[in-house]
């Protein structure tokens, strides 16, 4: 038991971390002592990281490859359509956006033939102008009311 007594146990001891040294005076004194000594070379020292050769190229042309096509437009036969209904029915583009509920501006895009197409808005508008906006028969007068005998 007397082999505990004599060790000693140090507290807070660090360990020795390897020292890296960029200068060559310090890596000859290390080398003058016997100190282990091992040397790393840089293999893209000084490069900026983001654009290292040509990554960001071929990066940029994989995104324009894999880009996805834009929603499809409405058809100009659809805005002509609109406006002739519109006409026919001597209503502003105003009138017909607060019969469908629905800004002036949308119904502006429609006849322009900006806008996305929205079978909802497109509905509204049949039902408003009494015309068919959708299908085969673009500006077709819609069948009025089935009567129920």
């Amino acid at each position: 038991m007397s082999d505990d007594w004599d060790s000693k146990t140090v507290i807070g001891f660090k360990r020795q971390v390897a020292k890296v040294t960029k200068k060559d005076s310090d890596l000859n004194a290390a080398r003058r002592t016997g100190a282990v000594v091992a040397t790393d070379k840089k293999v893209s020292g000084g490069a900026n990281k983001a654009h290292q050769g040509t990554d960001h190229q071929r990066i940029a042309k994989l995104d324009r490859e894999n880009e996805v096509a834009p929603p499809a437009k409405i058809a100009p036969s659809v805005g002509r359509a609109m406006q002739d209904a519109r006409l026919a029915l001597k209503l502003t583009q105003k009138d017909v956006a607060q019969k469908v509920n629905e800004k002036p501006s949308v119904i502006q895009e429609y006849e322009s033939s900006n806008a996305i197409p929205n079978p909802q808005i497109l509905g509204k508008l049949e039902r408003a102008l009494g015309v068919k906006l959708r299908g085969a028969d673009i500006g077709k007068k819609l069948a009025g009311p089935s009567k129920k005998t």
